[in-house]
Formats: structure tokens, sequence, C-alpha cells
């Protein structure tokens, strides 16, 4: 299998297996998109639970298990792989080993495919050693590359369309947009003080205690719930056995509706639209750094606590330059929502931070801002590389 020609160049293959429902699927398909309209590519996306992309890609209306979508060709990842020619660059999305079958034609392929593992995004200490760091295949003619994104010089970028901040500043500067958004949702007519909050999360025990907090207390608070493993701790609250898209609840000075799973591109939005939001995981986490508003981070819970160290790590970069008092507030909220305190208790403070910190946010998106994004930087390795 040799490949000749600049063209040939272009085409990358994306694995892909949904781990945490739609985090995982969610980078690699915005990675994916990314690297074909604003890089060129020929690209494939290997998905192995097609049916969580067609949920994310609404328009991936039939279930063939294979769609052409925005220049990306998407397939079904299954047990019978079909015999096909690995592209120039193989990425493996966070260690999710692609098929033998292909691992064994990439061996073949003259020359060797570029072989990327694109891992978690981290802002360890240890990432930096790591970053670009290959490690040979114990019985086959590769090297596989790690790539991390991270927040140092030394690491991958973070996922961001060219695009992506004109867009946001566009949507926040024309008249209407925002009520418009908002009346979409079914929120129109909110009184202006009213304190917009985004939900997005994993299971959250201490979660009633914090909503009765925002029920009781003398500020209007909108919550938004998009559809996901949150939603019934929410229910719990307001003693719903369940809550659908669509179902609003009112509790004293709190609304709280649930919002249907919408596309990528309406998350961003609402991102955009709340004074807080919530996130979990990685991608609605980078995209809520994006929408340069306040934000809390559920990160995805590992045993004996793992994660917190990932937790710390990036609080550490986020509140350089913050003020002490404020810096304080969102160590221990953030803790507390990620399960070592009580969200009600850290509460007070944080909100008394939060229009520090929203500046704070906006200046900590411009900074990152400055950095090459993830497919830009892996664009310039592959060429690198494959020179």
């Amino acid at each position: 299998m040799t490949r000749a020609g600049p063209l040939l160049r272009k085409r990358w293959d994306i694995f892909c297996r949904v781990v945490d429902n739609l985090g995982d699927i969610g980078a690699c398909w915005r990675l994916a998109r990314t690297l074909s309209k604003h890089h060129g590519a020929t690209v494939r996306l290997w998905i192995d639970d097609p049916s969580v992309f067609i949920h994310l890609c609404p328009q991936a209306e039939s279930d063939s298990g294979s769609w052409h979508l925005d220049g990306v060709a998407i397939q079904a990842w299954t047990d019978s792989f079909p015999d096909v020619e690995p592209a120039h660059v193989v990425i493996e999305a966070f260690a999710c080993d692609p098929p033998d079958s292909y691992v064994q034609a990439m061996a073949r392929s003259d020359p060797c495919p570029l072989w990327i593992n694109l891992e978690y995004l981290s802002a360890e200490a240890w990432v930096e050693d790591c970053h670009l760091k290959c490690s040979p295949h114990p019985t086959l003619p590769l090297l596989k590359y790690f790539f991390i994104p991270g927040f140092s010089a030394a690491t991958g970028g973070l996922l961001r369309e060219p695009d992506l901040l004109l867009e946001r500043d566009r949507y926040l500067t024309r008249p209407g947009m925002r009520q418009s958004f908002m009346h979409g949702l079914g929120l129109g007519g909110l009184p202006r003080s009213t304190l917009l909050v985004s939900l997005f999360g994993y299971e959250q025990p201490a979660l009633p205690e914090l909503l009765e907090i925002w029920a009781e207390g003398e500020e209007s608070v909108a919550l938004l719930v998009p559809e996901g493993r949150i939603v019934p701790d929410v229910a719990r609250f307001f003693g719903a056995a369940a809550l659908h898209a669509g179902m609003r609840r009112e509790r004293g000075r709190l609304i709280a509706q649930v919002l249907p799973f919408s596309p990528q591109e309406a998350y961003d939005r609402l991102l955009w639209s709340c004074d807080l939001n919530f996130v979990r995981g990685e991608d609605s986490f980078v995209r809520a750094q994006w929408a340069a508003r306040s934000f809390v981070w559920h990160i995805y819970p590992q045993d004996e606590d793992a994660h917190m160290h990932k937790l710390e790590a990036f609080i550490a970069y986020l509140c350089i330059g913050l003020d002490d008092r404020a810096a304080s507030a969102l160590r221990k909220f953030w803790s507390a929502w990620n399960g070592h305190g009580s969200p009600a208790s850290a509460w007070p403070s944080f909100r008394a931070a939060l229009p520090l910190l929203g500046k704070h946010c906006a200046g900590w998106c411009e900074s990152l801002a400055h950095r090459e994004d993830l497919a830009s930087d892996l664009v310039r390795f592959a060429k690198d590389r494959l020179k």
C-alpha cells in the first residue's frame, strides 16, 4: 500500500470509543470537523456506538452506520472491521486501541502512518514530560506518539474552531439575540436581575441543598438543565418522580427548566447566555472556558480520588492573578461540588465572588486564545513528521 502525492497526505482516521456518553464523541466530532473545514483534511471518524452520534448530531437521521456530514465520513466501528487502507495520520482518541486488523495494515504500509494517541486534557505537571513522546509497538514496526492537550506552551492546545470567539462576540453584541435564544427556551420575560445558570453534570447528591438555598434566597435564579445524569437530582428536589425535556418547575425564587439535548452550536449559545455554567468531563469544560463566563467543573470521578489531583492542578492555573479571597471562594466551592464539602455552605462566598470571577474568566479565555488550537497543533506536528 504505497502512497504518493500531496493530496494523500491530507487523509486522517480518528477512532473513538463512546466512554462517557457524549464527552468523548463530542470532542472527536469537533476535531474531525475542524480538520476538514479549516485544514483541508480528508477525515474518517470511526465510532463504536453510532446511536450516540445520532443523538449528538440530529441530521444523521438514518441508522445505516455510515454518514457524510460537514465534510467528514462517519463510520460505525464494528467487531467485523472492514479491510480499509489506513490514513496517513491515525488518531486513537483517549487510548481506545484501533482494531488489530487496522494496526496490522498500518505496519504493512510504506511509509507507515503517523500514529497519535490523543490523550485527555490535563493541567498536571507530568503532562509536559509526556507530550509528544513516542512508544514503539511491542511486535510491529510502528511508533505511537502521545499528544496531550494542556494549558502550557509545552503541551498541545485546546480544541477551538478559528471563528468561535468571533461568533461568540457577535452573538453577545447583536441586539436581541440573547433574548431571542432565551425566549426559544421558554424563558422569555425574566427580570433582568435574574441569575441565569446552566447545569450539566454527573450525579450530585448534594444538589438539593444548594437548590434550597437558591429557592429561599433574595435573588431570582433561572436554572437551565440539559438532559443528562444530573436531572434526577433536580427532580428529587422538586419531589418529582422524573423530569423530562420541556418540563418546568418553580419553588420560591428558583425556576428550573429541563432542556432537550441540543446540537453543539446551541449548547455554545447556552453557555454564552448564562451568568454561571456548571460543566462536566472535558468537552463542555473546554467550551465553558471559551464562553468567557464564570463556570464550575464537575470532573470525571476516579478511584481513590485520583481526579482531585487533576482538579487542583487546573485550579492552580486558573487562579493565577486572581484576588486571594475570590480564589479561596472558587477553590472551596469547586472542591465541594466534587464531593469534598458542602456546596450549599460554600455558595455565599462563591456568589459574592462571581462578578470578579466573571471578569477573571474572560481574561483567562483571552490568554488561552493566544495559543495555537489543538487541531492546528496536530496539523503542524503531522507536517513535521510526514515530510
